[in-house]
């Protein structure tokens, strides 16, 4: 009777005796002492870990050895029992070593595995099951490490976007220096590094292909970026200077983001800290720029000026005293003198000279000398648009 119990408890179990499977069950630390050691032997980086961490790595080779024998009992339960091996380990691991670190691991432990477990077999039969089994086991374990990395790296992204979304919403609030440098520095931006900010309407479809379109056009002028989208407003906060010609090339590509409409561009700041003032110029310019129906795509929000003020803009009222007015009215009276009767003569270069007695070349030096001071050419349509409002904003200032 106990000779008949002893063999029918010795049963193959999934190919293997149960004989077998306890001896390979009682080897799983011996088992994962070698693959530790096999580690260090072939894995430069492994050696210069603590104690500690390599004791957590020894912990989860031994439990995914032991995880190998309960695979044989139950291998559809071979996914849930790998993962498990893995769920706990990301969230320390991950911080120090690197899924393609975690790949050699995973290769040097089911080596050491296929060596070791197969001597273990009692017949040719469970040798050949063992070599099998050990190379689907890896399999399971790989895609167990590739698939908790997957987890760890959304993780981390869902928090870096939500971390993102704060950074822009404080930029546009204006939040206090040291959360919004904080917050950035988290997502790698430099806190000393130019910031430009960039309105508009987001598209209302696809989004995660909006965000990845944004990312991928900024990264190819090396510009880094920040992201938020604001209910049907899009906000781009674009690094580095854009200044120069060249440098405005550059909003071309990121515009083509934007959703039908107009996209409005705020002033370069020296850094992330003042970059309220380009987002609250930019946003100034979304609302105003229904004023300027042929405005180009996108605009500076410097380039609206006249109809910021119109709608109401303190800072763009002053900018226009303070760019245009102020100085012609400091250059002399002749000049601040021309630029009024032209724009009152409605454009015709002779009749301003006849109304004031001069020559017309005299009015045409005056003119240039107003385009030099102001940046604003009065020949031009649009310029003798803004030079009209900023002196009218001028005249009231003074009423």
């Amino acid at each position: 009777m106990a000779a008949r119990e002893a063999r029918r408890s010795d049963q193959p179990r999934g190919g293997l005796s149960a004989t077998t499977l306890r001896a390979i069950e009682r080897a799983s630390g011996e088992f994962a002492t070698s693959a530790v050691d096999e580690m260090q032997r072939r894995l430069p980086w492994f050696t210069k870990m603590t104690a500690d961490q390599r004791a957590s790595v020894k912990l989860v080779v031994q439990t995914g050895a032991a995880g190998f024998v309960e695979w044989f009992h139950d291998p559809r339960s071979a996914l849930r029992m790998t993962v498990l091996t893995f769920r706990g380990a990301p969230r320390d691991l991950s911080r120090w070593v690197s899924l393609r670190q975690t790949v050699e691991l995973v290769r040097v432990a089911i080596e050491v595995y296929e060596e070791h477990i197969p001597s273990l077999a009692r017949d040719e039969a469970e040798r050949d099951r063992l070599t099998e089994a050990v190379l689907r086991y890896g399999r399971e374990v790989a895609f167990a490490a590739a698939t908790s990395y997957a987890a760890a790296a959304e993780s981390r992204g869902a928090w870096d976007a939500r971390l993102e979304a704060l950074v822009v919403d404080g930029i546009v609030r204006g939040d206090a220096e040291e959360t919004l440098l904080s917050r950035a520095a988290a997502l790698g931006w430099a806190p000393g590094a130019p910031a430009t900010v960039i309105v508009g309407g987001s598209p209302s479809e696809d989004q995660p292909t909006m965000l990845y379109e944004v990312r991928n056009r900024a990264a190819r002028t090396g510009r880094p970026v920040l992201i938020g989208v604001q209910g049907e407003r899009l906000v781009v906060v674009l690094g580095g200077p854009i200044e120069r010609p060249a440098e405005l090339e550059d909003l071309n590509p990121m515009a083509e983001v934007f959703a039908e409409g107009p996209v409005i561009a705020g002033p370069t700041v020296p850094r992330l800290a003042e970059a309220h003032r380009s987002a609250a110029e930019a946003l100034s310019g979304l609302r105003a720029v229904a004023g300027w129906p042929s405005a180009p795509r996108p605009v500076r929000a410097v380039e609206l000026l006249p109809e910021r003020a119109l709608d109401g803009d303190a800072d763009a009222q002053a900018q226009l005293v303070e760019q245009i007015a102020r100085p012609l009215e400091d250059s002399g009276g002749a000049l601040l003198e021309t630029v009024q009767t032209y724009l009152e003569a409605g454009g015709v270069l002779e009749s301003c000279a006849r109304q004031l007695y001069v020559h017309p070349n005299t009015v045409r030096y005056r003119l240039k000398r107003t385009a030099e001071l102001t940046g604003r050419n009065p020949l031009d349509a649009r310029d003798a648009h803004v030079l009209r409002i900023a002196l009218t904003v001028g005249r009231l200032n003074r009423s």
